[in-house]
């Protein structure tokens, strides 16, 4: 093990080991591979192979586009994606065998498809599938009138890809919603089983709130009454999140706890249930009457469940509002809702394309030295391939692009699966075609099937899923006559060389993200900053909600910078120990926040609220002052006395008349005076130790 806890060994070991479950729906792996098999047999059939060939290889090239959303929204990256290839691949085919107009046409195409990783995965993927099919095009060269031809079928490869994608749009319009909202409830339920969570909530619940704030509110959304119950559903699912939250943080009886919280799960997971299937809540309805009834049982005759009772209250009332509205939701004649759509938060709203792209063509972004290596990289990758005169040399540049990213761990990640997955699809592909009979028909009844299994085992292990795609893009190459046998020998050649230089690439000019945790660790605690300046405005409903949606993003963001850091070599232990004593800690001043705002939704009026909302803009100038001080490496020395402040706040509590809802505060704000002194401590620690290291 190296001083910074980094072992190559390992890493390759668990690159190798790791698996997660599948996620790509099976329907999704069928209608995919059905895009690309049914056009080859078709053309088989009638005596056009090749006609079959172009639009299956539009679609297999295509599919990772085929992504969970709305019909809109997948409709619009399906277009952009096959428009892209389509391009890409008329000028390979025009190009191919100019060298130099070459060299520049991948400098440019690697440029612009690495500089697309600004706007999310999806624009990433078009990227990287334009950079493909313009090295592989390239390797086969016609005249103007056959490249328009052969061209025109891979864009309507990603047509036919497009159509199966989004044919049950007028059946089931609203399904990819409904799904998302059901992802998120069933996170809460998961989180109510959980007695307390001090070090995270439910790991999958922050993304999957994240995704249906973009699936529910997010370019190219749904409009119309339908979409008006997703948009409560949404804003309960934040509501009963926070009363969650809050129960858990006042560590109250725990047998009443439980209990209370056990009836909710089962009430949340009913509500899941029915919004995947479409259906009428019933279940969700007879759970949420043994819960009223425990809320009735438990605070009868004026108890108050040791200081549950505000937030017991709250939290049955919203899930009887989640369904009824899941209710409307799941119905199939016409929706109803009672509350407006739910505008987009300010923290989600798409900026300027250009404004975006303006703002990352600096040598600082991250962006802007992706592109940069991506179209080095390529230009490269495809100078050599031509310089040496490799068999299918296209495939040099073609994994390069594959598997160039933005950070280390990733590129080292997938250059190793990729050289990993092609051995093992060479053997793969040799034992199956020898014992395979030797017909066209029972060859494509195999490409089939590894078809089906690359798409839906991508994002399970990338090298199981690259051992499938060899054996379909080899068997798919021998329809045009090339020998199956020469293909995989050369691929895995052109493999080894393609990731080696990719990785090259990144070591000569890397992107480490030791350089940028501070920033995004810093970013997170100006979030949570922002999260309690609004909640110092309770009157600001719609502000506290885009406040903490920008808070969640930051976390999310902070969270995959942490996670890039630990992965890459030489990262200094001093460094990775405070990334994560902030982080957890930033965890938990966010649950102090977050049960502060279930206080102010339950309360029309808190005692000393003049008060209480100059101490939290006090508290969120502290941890503004914070972040500025990780920032810029130094110690925190603007702070507020917020013990002191604390104290006179809590002693005019003292002689409020809501003693419940007074001593609710008190031990709120005691927390978060703790929360800050604590990550102020842990970044002056850091200080200490780095100034007497030097």
């Amino acid at each position: 093990m190296s001083p910074s806890g980094y072992s190559l060994r390992a890493t390759v070991v668990d690159s190798l080991l790791t698996a997660k479950r599948p996620d790509v729906p099976m329907r999704v792996a069928l209608r995919n591979t059905a895009a690309v098999i049914l056009p080859l047999a078709i053309g088989i059939a009638s005596g056009h192979p090749g006609i079959g060939l172009g639009i299956g290889a539009g679609a297999l090239d295509t599919m990772f586009s085929d992504q969970p959303g709305p019909y809109r929204q997948r409709m619009v990256r399906l277009l952009l994606a096959s428009l892209a290839a389509g391009l890409a691949s008329l000028t390979g085919f025009l190009i191919g065998d100019q060298l130099i107009p070459m060299l520049i046409a991948t400098a440019v195409f690697g440029f612009l498809g690495g500089l697309l990783v600004v706007f999310g995965t999806d624009m990433t993927r078009v990227g990287m599938t334009s950079m493909i099919l313009l090295v592989v095009t390239a390797a086969t060269p016609r005249p103007l009138h056959e490249a328009i031809g052969a061209a025109s079928l891979i864009f309507a490869g990603g047509l036919l890809l497009t159509v199966f994608s989004v044919a049950a749009w007028p059946l089931q319009r609203y399904r990819p919603e409904r799904h998302a909202l059901a992802e998120v409830y069933r996170g809460l339920s998961s989180l109510a089983r959980q007695q307390a969570h001090d070090e995270a909530d439910v790991p999958a619940l922050t993304d999957a709130m994240t995704t249906l704030q973009h699936t529910l509110l997010g370019r190219h959304h749904a409009t119309g009454r339908a979409m008006e119950a997703f948009g409560v559903l949404l804003e309960l699912a934040e509501r009963i999140r926070l009363e969650l939250t809050a129960m858990a943080e006042l560590r109250a009886n725990p047998n009443i706890h439980a209990m209370f919280r056990g009836d909710a799960a089962r009430v949340l997971a009913a509500i899941a249930n029915a919004l995947e299937a479409g259906e009428s809540p019933r279940q969700a309805e007879r759970a949420l009457q043994t819960l009223q009834a425990s809320e009735n049982a438990l605070l009868s005759n004026g108890g108050n469940a040791e200081g549950l009772a505000t937030h017991i209250h709250a939290l049955s009332g919203q899930l009887a509002a989640a369904v009824r509205n899941a209710n409307w939701a799941g119905s199939r004649g016409e929706l109803r809702a009672a509350a407006a759509e739910t505008p987009l938060p300010a923290a989600l709203r798409s900026n300027s394309a250009r404004a975006t792209l303006r703002a990352n063509l600096t040598p600082h972004s991250v962006a802007f030295r992706h592109a940069v290596r991506s179209a080095v990289t390529l230009t490269a990758t495809l100078f050599v391939a031509r310089q040496l005169a490799l068999p299918h040399g296209y495939w040099l540049p073609m994994t390069a692009a594959i598997v160039l990213r933005p950070d280390f761990a990733a590129t080292f990640n997938f250059g190793l699966l990729r050289v990993v997955g092609t051995v093992l699809g060479l053997v793969l592909t040799t034992a199956l075609l020898y014992v395979a009979p030797h017909e066209v028909w029972a060859h494509l009844a195999l490409m089939a099937v590894l078809c089906m299994a690359f798409r839906y085992l991508a994002t399970a292990h990338y090298g199981v899923a690259v051992a499938a795609l060899t054996g379909t893009v080899v068997i798919l190459l021998s329809f045009e006559g090339v020998n199956p046998g020469d293909a995989v020998t050369d691929r895995v050649i052109n493999t080894a060389l393609g990731s080696g230089m990719a990785l090259l690439a990144y070591v000569l000019w890397p992107t480490w993200e030791r350089g940028r945790a501070r920033a995004a660790l810093s970013d997170m605690l100006d979030a949570y900053a922002d999260y309690l300046h609004a909640l110092a405005r309770p009157e600001r409903r719609d502000g506290r909600r885009e406040a903490r949606t920008a808070a969640r993003t930051a976390r999310s963001n902070a969270l995959a910078s942490l996670d890039r850091m630990r992965a890459e070599p030489a990262t200094p232990p001093p460094l990775l120990d405070l990334a994560n004593a902030l982080f957890a800690n930033g965890n938990r001043l966010a649950r102090t926040a977050m049960t502060l705002e279930a206080l102010i939704n339950d309360h029309d009026n808190l005692p000393e609220t003049v008060e209480m909302c100059a101490f939290v803009d006090h508290a969120s100038a502290a941890l503004h002052e914070i972040a500025d001080a990780l920032r810029d490496s130094r110690t925190p020395d603007r702070l507020p006395d917020l013990r002191s402040l604390q104290r006179t706040y809590a002693a005019l509590l003292n002689m409020a008349e809501d003693r419940q809802a007074a001593d609710l505060l008190s031990r709120i704000t005691d927390r978060l005076v703790d929360n800050i002194n604590t990550l102020s401590h842990v970044i002056g620690r850091s200080r200490s130790k780095s100034a007497a290291t030097a």
